[in-house]
């Protein structure tokens, strides 16, 4: 039997905190634990904010908690071409479709329709729901941004997706936002017609997620709880691409002094910051709950 194998997945488009030094921690000790793999993977689709010098201090952060991943690491601005070949499955099957109604109007439109009390259908993360191009905006732009030859945001016909994946369901031994684990009931449709490539990107994180994970062989998704219910998404994508299906693990996250959880844009929790101070791995490994490495 092939050993497991367990992915880090971080992004350079900032400094390594402490919330991401538990999900790298957590996904190297379940490895050695299991006798599996451990990989990094560099998120880095988004070319505008991803820096070299990111992913070198990602590089450093992690080396410098201990921890060990195989080589070559997989960028994901290499593999555009494998994000394309998936659209391109999905195009043939009919279950794509392009809009023209860009971020600014959803969202004015959504604000407007709560400002009269309306209310406006929102994604489990709290954006507002895309309404289709027959809504917003209106025909005749539609029409003058397609003849004019504007690019389009590529979206997943959820509907269509829907009845051709049937119902989905995710293995978890972590747990949700509610406690949730076990057999988990996906739902996707909460999310909308979801975007999967736009004119700036030619990928999303739901398509290249899902992608490089049965690329790279993937058993076990270990990651913040915050991401519980985009595995909604990734099942119904590994579903109609046909696509192995890891097991999930969501982890608690680690929050700040007002409860929220942690972001690149704040101080304070910065492992290379935290390292110059004087931390130890151990002293970070405390710092996110977790004991001592397991011997190896």
């Amino acid at each position: 039997m092939a050993p497991p194998v367990f992915r880090f997945a971080p992004s350079p488009n900032g400094r390594l905190h402490l919330g991401h030094a538990l999900s790298a921690l957590l996904n190297f000790d379940m490895a050695q634990a299991a006798g599996g793999r451990f990989l990094l993977r560099i998120e880095d689709i988004d070319l505008s904010r991803c820096r070299p010098e990111y992913e070198a201090s990602i590089l450093e952060d992690l080396a410098g908690l201990g921890i060990r991943w195989e080589e070559p690491v997989r960028r994901q601005s290499e593999h555009f071409d494998a994000y394309a070949a998936a659209l391109a499955v999905l195009d043939r099957a009919g279950l794509l479709m392009r809009s023209y109604a860009s971020r600014r109007e959803i969202a004015e439109a959504a604000r407007a329709a709560d400002a009269a009390g309306a209310g406006w259908p929102r994604d489990p993360d709290g954006a507002p729901l895309f309404p289709g191009d027959a809504r917003l905006p209106a025909a005749d732009e539609i029409a003058r941004r397609r003849d004019g030859g504007e690019p389009a945001a590529i979206r997943l016909d959820m509907g269509r997706a829907l009845s051709v994946a049937g119902p989905l369901t995710w293995r978890e031994t972590g747990a949700g936002p509610s406690g949730e684990t076990g057999t988990i009931a996906a739902d996707p449709a909460a999310w909308g017609d979801v975007v999967l490539a736009r004119k700036e990107t030619p990928t999303s994180y739901h398509l290249s997620v899902v992608v490089d994970d049965a690329l790279q062989g993937v058993t076990h998704v270990v990651r913040g709880r915050d991401l519980f219910h985009s595995t909604a998404v990734h099942r119904l994508l590994q579903r109609l691409l046909g696509l192995p299906e890891p097991v999930y693990h969501h982890h608690a996250l680690v929050l700040d002094e007002t409860g929220e959880k942690l972001s690149k844009s704040r101080g304070g929790t910065v492992l290379a910051d935290l390292r110059a101070g004087g931390a130890t791995p151990q002293d970070i490994r405390a710092m996110v709950g977790l004991g001592p490495p397991r011997a190896t």
